[in-house]
């Protein structure tokens, strides 16, 4: 946890950002009847009857210190589509010597995910990009990543969508928004917090 800590009290350098990733998945819904619309007086109306039409994935990166995010949805979560969504952020970020990526501890966030889609020598180039930093077991609030995955979902997808094309198109339209509103995360948590709010998670020591 305090290395998390320790990450997000770096300053802001081109050469080393700092970057958070997470995923979520997002059920595809249809209506079974059609919505009755919203009129004077009256709130738009849905039938609590819905079809299910699968699953996607949605791939969240955000630099919080320059208020930037890259938003990308998959029809699956496996480990080859993390490993182009890496190599996504690394060609966003050419001119940096080192990314670090704060992310959580899911088997399919490994190196050797790397390996599994890319041939060696270009898994090992990516490798090289990168500084993985792991929130801990339990500690995924850590990731600054899961407030724009929240942000996303209360603002764009909290709704019936059943085709992963308008997922698509509604997330790219929100990531140009929010990223030309340059809204960034003001993280006020620190070490010194942790070690009062959270003491009961550190050893104690008889004098």
């Amino acid at each position: 946890m305090e290395m998390v800590l320790d990450v997000y009290k770096r300053p802001f350098d081109n050469r080393y950002p700092v970057i958070c990733m997470d995923e979520s998945p997002k059920q595809l819904i249809a209506e079974k009847k059609v919505p009755i619309p919203a009129s004077p007086g009256r709130p738009a109306r849905h039938d609590y009857e819905y079809r299910r039409c699968g699953v996607c994935n949605i791939f969240m990166s955000c630099e919080p210190l320059s208020g930037k995010r890259m938003v990308t949805v998959t029809e699956r979560k496996t480990k080859r589509d993390w490993a182009c969504f890496i190599e996504t952020i690394a060609d966003q970020y050419t001119a940096a010597e080192k990314i670090t990526l704060v992310m959580d501890n899911l088997n399919t966030h490994v190196p050797g995910s790397l390996y599994e889609m890319f041939l060696p020598e270009k898994a090992k180039a990516l490798w090289d990009r990168f500084e993985f930093v792991y929130t801990p077991k339990h500690g995924s609030w850590l990731n600054m990543a899961e407030i724009e995955l929240n942000v996303i979902t209360g603002q764009c997808l909290n709704r019936r969508i059943d085709d992963i094309e308008i997922v698509r198109k509604e997330t790219r339209a929100w990531q140009e928004a929010r990223n030309n509103k340059n809204a960034k995360v003001n993280w006020q948590f620190t070490t010194k917090d942790a070690r009062i709010k959270l003491s009961r998670l550190y050893p104690t020591f008889e004098s």
